[in-house]
């Protein structure tokens, strides 16, 4: 079996149809070309009559072609088209006859292409895919994921046929079961050899089996081989130890077929008392939700950007990621592998009951099981896998009969792979959303007199006072959610950390997990999940800031009419612990404190341009705080200051002199405030326990003429579609320090092996676009994104008006 990458070489356009081809009196629809992962939705105009939730992108249908050479030698094989996810609705066809086709936007699927092949000749894949209103956030649309070309001997073993799991692991040796599904597309009857390895990190051999097969024509079969690795290295967070299973099926002459998987030896255990044991250790979960964008790229799932992801969300201190709301991308999936963080994957945002005009509700009851198939098998082998999330505040999970689609769920996983455990993201808010729609409108009338603006469910969620949390406490819920609740291994709460402790009694055998939470609610809920054992996690909504649902986390001041979704030109929710360029805002590392990672103290500044003017608190909200102390404002203006500690004091010091000494710690939720007035300098932050500082934290002021900095995360990169260059570019002073109140218009430009893939800001409000040249910095910082595209040398230059450009150096490899 070969496969290869089949991203490169597409054509993108508009789509039309036949018709309107026809009698078009003007020019075609442009067409270009492109190197997949590509979300055609994002290379679009904004246009703000376009909805909020989807940051402002029209929707579309888009076309993508392709013409490739099938030679000779492949006639009597097979050959497979492998898509990674197209979003929506795609329809494939080859040589113009219809394929296949794939409603759901996250699934992958395969396109046997035998039967439409033309041998010795070149041969046209189209795909058809559209946007339209069927989501609550930005999906972009296309073909955003990785696409792979197949090609088989008539004997091989299936695309997914390949399963490990470990059964019984102990310190002396661990069982490896070894599932080969084989496949004999043939005339004829044959026998072959299924051979497997087992290879550790080093690539030794650390056990192997083979088994003799007989295939009919036509016919599947079955090959188990149970293998012993002695003294196994185990997967977890900490070392996450990767071995690799080998299969290969021969006759007595020839290899007919090979195939490879990576995977971790580790074991799963759960019960209320001990929580959730990995390799027979507790552990608690610091979970991310993250939605599927990938910021400046928008929806376009390239290799080394997810991993950067994974990155940066594992040094903020989160161990767990939520993928919500749909099936993670496999090349996240491959990154937690091998960084080490565990994945709750999710299958579906909605069952029957639509939340979107034309969602995938249109869909679900005809293709749901071939969908969590295809999950189940995309998941398989992923030791970083731990929890199947059937869904997301599903509206169905509060009714009798709904719950029944619950339960189907998750048999139908349940039989796919027991290895995982099967939880829902239940909201117990919108499980009762039929009782609370009486409320809802009596809420809206009450509002309504000072201007508020009606946000519907989304608005209610963030009103003060937590109404959320009192719904899902509250016996209405108890009652309606039960059955949904019981059909799940875990139980998963959105915004409903009222119920941990209550059920606790109510339900003994009950476990619970926070599938999202409230970003503010974390010292509150992160000691619920440290009393409680059967309380495993808390994931926050949400770890990486995203496009679409815009402004839902931004602060909204007093003196403007509330209105849950900001106007246009916002872009994103702003709700996020690290923003969509990558950097850690300051929520990020108050949460870091919260999980006791985090020894020193963290000083936040609110800017100073809104000092005195109220706000509203919302549920999903920050401060407008950064960490800095470099702000264009004059000396003497009040300015709050925020300081994050687990200490029991803080002292806070301006150039030397004392401001004040306050306690902070887990009794003060972590969090201190100072109102002190601005002066250029050193201001530092100093943390006491039993009167004895344990550490200190400063921020200065730049000073003097700034300088324009590029760093790059690395300069040597592989000639593949998955390989990436991330330019950090920022305005530093000359000891360093980040020049946050000074933004400007920044220059890119790119010669030799690589090309700008993307360049922009985390700015929440931008109406800049991310795939020009030029690009004004927020807090001082922007980003670069740089693809190669040849092998040999490339060059990055920097430069903006006044200051003195920078050019860095890229080396560009051939791909291995």
């Amino acid at each position: 079996m070969t496969r290869e990458s089949f991203n490169r070489g597409w054509i993108v356009k508009p789509k039309t149809s036949i018709f309107a081809q026809l009698s078009s009196q003007g020019a075609q629809p442009a067409a270009r070309s492109v190197t997949l992962p590509h979300d055609a939705v994002f290379e679009g105009p904004r246009d703000e009559s376009a909805p909020g939730k989807v940051a402002y992108f029209p929707g579309g249908a888009f076309e993508y072609s392709k013409t490739f050479d099938i030679p000779e030698e492949y006639r009597g094989k097979r050959v497979t088209l492998e898509f990674h996810g197209i979003y929506r609705d795609a329809m494939v066809f080859v040589n113009g006859v219809y394929a296949a086709q794939q409603p759901f936007g996250y699934s992958t699927f395969l396109v046997p292409l035998d039967d439409y092949l033309k041998y010795g000749e070149a041969n046209t894949v189209r795909v058809d895919a559209r946007a339209h209103d069927d989501s609550r956030w930005y999906t972009g649309a296309g073909i955003y994921r990785d696409t792979v070309l197949i090609v088989t001997n008539p004997i091989h073993v299936e695309p997914y046929g390949l399963q490990v799991t470990t059964p019984d692991i102990d310190a002396e040796r661990a069982v490896v079961e070894i599932v080969i599904t084989l496949a004999n597309s043939g005339i004829g009857t044959q026998s072959v050899t299924a051979s497997s390895q087992i290879r550790n990190a080093d690539g030794i051999v650390v056990a192997a089996g083979t088994s003799p097969v007989t295939l009919r024509a036509g016919a599947t079969a079955v090959a188990r081989h149970r293998l012993y690795v002695t003294e196994p290295s185990l997967w977890s967070v900490e070392d996450p130890a990767l071995y690799t299973a080998q299969v290969r099926l021969s006759n007595d002459h020839d290899t007919l077929d090979e195939r490879s998987t990576s995977f971790g030896i580790r074991s799963l255990k759960l019960d209320p008392m001990h929580g959730l044991r990995i390799n027979g250790e507790t552990v608690k979960l610091r979970g991310a939700c993250i939605h599927h964008d990938n910021g400046l790229l928008g929806a376009a799932t390239i290799g080394r950007a997810e991993e950067r992801r994974i990155e940066i969300l594992k040094s903020a201190g989160f161990n767990a990621i939520r993928s919500a709301h749909n099936p993670i991308s496999q090349a996240m999936l491959d990154a937690c592998d091998r960084l080490g963080m565990l994945v709750m994957d999710e299958t579906f945002d909605v069952w029957t009951e639509g939340k979107s005009a034309f969602d995938y509700s249109l869909s679900f009851p005809e293709w749901w099981e071939r969908d969590v198939e295809a999950f189940i098998a995309k998941n398989f082998n992923h030791p970083s896998v731990i929890f199947y999330s059937i869904g997301n505040e599903i509206p169905e999970t509060g009714t009798p009969l709904g719950s029944e689609w619950g339960r189907k769920l998750a048999e139908k996983v349940r039989a796919l792979d027991n290895t995982r455990f099967v939880t829902n993201g239940i909201n117990g808010f919108v499980s009762a959303i039929n009782e609370i729609a009486g409320m809802m409108a009596q809420y809206t009338t009450a509002q309504s007199g000072d201007g508020a603006a009606n946000g519907g469910v989304n608005d209610m969620m963030n009103s003060p006072g937590d109404m959320m949390n009192r719904v899902s406490a509250s016996e209405l819920v108890t009652r309606k959610t039960a059955e949904s609740f019981s059909v799940l291994d875990v139980a998963g709460m959105n915004y409903g950390d009222a119920r941990y402790e209550l059920d606790r009694e109510l339900f003994p055998g009950r476990i619970i997990i926070g599938t999202e939470t409230f970003p503010p609610r974390i010292a509150h809920n992160w000691k619920l999940v440290e009393n409680n054992a059967h309380v495993l996690g808390d994931f926050t909504w949400t770890g990486w800031d995203y496009l679409g649902e815009v402004g839902i986390g931004r602060v909204q001041y007093s003196d403007v009419p509330p209105q849950f979704e900001a106007p246009f030109p916002w872009l994103t929710a702003w709700c996020g612990d690290i923003d969509i360029t990558g950097h850690r805002r300051p929520a990020s590392y108050y949460r870091e404190i919260v999980f006791g990672l985090r020894r020193e103290p963290y000083i936040a500044v609110q800017r100073p341009e809104n000092h005195g003017r109220g706000f509203r608190p919302g549920q999903w909200s920050w401060t407008d705080s950064i960490s800095s102390w470099a702000w264009p404002t004059e000396d003497g203006a009040p300015i709050k200051v925020e300081v994050y500690s687990a200490a029991e004091e803080v002292e806070l010091l301006l150039n030397g002199l004392a401001v004040g000494r306050q306690g902070v710690g887990p009794d003060h939720e972590f969090r201190t405030e100072f109102d002190l007035t601005y002066q250029p300098g050193e201001l530092v932050a100093v943390a006491y326990a039993g009167g004895v500082e344990q550490s200190r934290t400063a921020l200065l002021s730049a000073k003097g003429p700034s300088r324009l900095t590029a760093t790059p995360d690395r300069t040597s990169l592989v000639h593949n579609d998955q390989d990436l260059c991330f330019v950090a570019i920022e305005l530093r002073d000359g000891a360093g320090t980040l020049a946050t109140g000074e933004d400007v218009p920044v220059s890119i430009a790119i010669a030799g092996a690589a090309e700008l893939k993307a360049f922009g800001s985390a700015r929440p409000d931008n109406a800049e676009r991310f795939d020009a040249g030029v690009h004004t910095t927020f807090d001082g910082r922007a980003l670069a994104i740089v693809r190669p595209i040849g092998e040999g040398e490339a060059t990055v230059m920097v430069s903006a008006d006044g200051f003195e450009p920078v050019t860095i150096g890229l080396n560009v490899r051939a791909a291995p």
